[in-house]
């Protein structure tokens, strides 16, 4: 005889995350080390500019370099640690906005957030020409 047991998800509302610097896996705040763990969906790329702002990056969506990242799909309880480390939650600094854009992710499109560098936070910093924060900056 088959049970059945009707037990609620506790985290209905999955999202995706774009993730470019320091979240990246094996960087400093590496998202695959935190909880609830994400389940990573694909390398992806956006369009925009990145900065190099000392010991993690910034970036300003729209530009016209390739960014490279990584997309995750999480719960609602790491999107608040991660709006904690993006200085979003409990109470936002300015420093980041948190924006939604439409991600190509194994050729599938996919909603995601990202955290993009309010813009007066980049100002005579150099640009990552590389796309790329695993690389820092200067490289192609």
């Amino acid at each position: 005889m088959q049970m059945i047991f009707n037990i609620p998800n506790p985290y209905p509302n999955i999202r995706h995350v774009f993730v470019y610097g320091t979240l990246r896996k094996g960087d400093s705040n590496d998202i695959t080390k935190l909880t609830p763990a994400p389940v990573f969906m694909g390398n992806a790329e956006i369009l925009g500019d990145m900065y190099n702002l000392g010991a993690y990056p910034g970036v300003i969506l729209g530009g016209s370099n390739l960014i490279l990242g990584e997309v995750y799909a999480i719960t609602e309880p790491l999107e608040r640690i991660l709006d904690g480390i993006e200085s979003e939650y409990p109470a936002q600094s300015n420093e980041y906005f948190k924006r939604d854009i439409q991600v190509l992710v194994n050729e599938e499109l996919l909603d995601c957030i990202v955290y993009e560098i309010n813009a007066t936070y980049v100002q005579g910093k150099p640009q990552i020409n590389s796309g790329n924060w695993l690389k820092k900056f200067g490289e192609k």
